[in-house]
């Protein structure tokens, strides 16, 4: 698959345009719509969902209604001494690390996402070991990355990480797992854009729902028959995957009736 250079560059015009234009009138952070991403850097449906569906709010004017927040931790287990595994290998580890230092690092999305994207286009196209690419492709200094991760920063950052995301309620089944205003969307996490929508009470209604369905109970109820997802592992897994079946039937009897 070939790399997707268009789009990081994209990414960094969009930023560069939206702050430096002082005539355009954003909506207050109290308006805006929260939406946090719960995942791990390896897992191939976290990189899709990043890459082929994330990264298209920068593609309109949703972006500016919404509070973005990733959260790179998914299914990693703690191990006591402050030690934990990831679903998917120390490269997991690796990665979601110095993701969360990137985002400590580069506190701004306009900073933060643009490598984050990169990094996980990587992965999305099985290049991840080229990872460090992308402080060359997006003229980023290594150097802040590096030291948050060597000085044990950044697994401090994931000790954070992984308590936000076991003390979630509901806990998370899988990742990736999509929150729009304290809400998960379960299995209909690609259709978050309409929850957006939905959710948004602003005056201006952007641009990019003009051409969104708001039917969002009658999506969420649809069952996939493959679940696009990267389970935890072992009994929680199976709990898991009965727990999505009996929501999504619950959802269909609701529907039906």
């Amino acid at each position: 698959m070939a790399c997707r250079p268009l789009t990081t560059l994209f990414l960094i015009f969009f930023f560069l345009f939206t702050s430096s234009s002082a005539s355009r009138i954003l909506p207050s952070h109290s308006q805006k719509v929260s939406l946090v991403l719960y995942y791990e850097s390896l897992c191939p449906y976290c990189s899709n969902f990043i890459v082929n569906y994330l990264a298209k709010l920068f593609e309109s004017d949703l972006i500016s209604v919404v509070d973005l927040t990733l959260v790179p931790w998914g299914n990693a287990k703690l191990r006591g001494n402050d030690t934990f595994d990831c679903q998917h290998g120390p490269s997991e580890c690796l990665l979601n690390t110095v993701e969360a230092c990137a985002i400590h690092v580069w506190p701004d999305l306009s900073e933060h996402f643009p490598f984050i994207n990169c990094v996980e286009t990587l992965a999305y196209e099985h290049k991840y070991p080229e990872w460090e690419s992308c402080f060359d492709k997006l003229n980023l200094d290594p150097k802040p990355i590096e030291d948050c991760y060597s000085s044990g920063y950044g697994k401090e950052l994931e000790l954070q990480y992984a308590a936000e995301t076991n003390t979630l309620q509901p806990p998370h089944e899988y990742v990736p797992w999509v929150v729009v205003d304290g809400e998960p969307l379960y299995e209909d996490y690609e259709n978050f854009v309409s929850y957006i929508c939905k959710a948004y009470e602003g005056t201006a209604v952007p641009k990019g729902c003009s051409s969104v369905s708001l039917n969002t109970t009658i999506q969420r109820g649809k069952a996939k028959p493959i679940h696009p997802d990267c389970y935890e592992t072992g009994m929680l897994a199976f709990a898991a995957r009965i727990t999505s079946a009996i929501t999504s039937w619950m959802h269909q009897m609701n529907m039906v009736a």
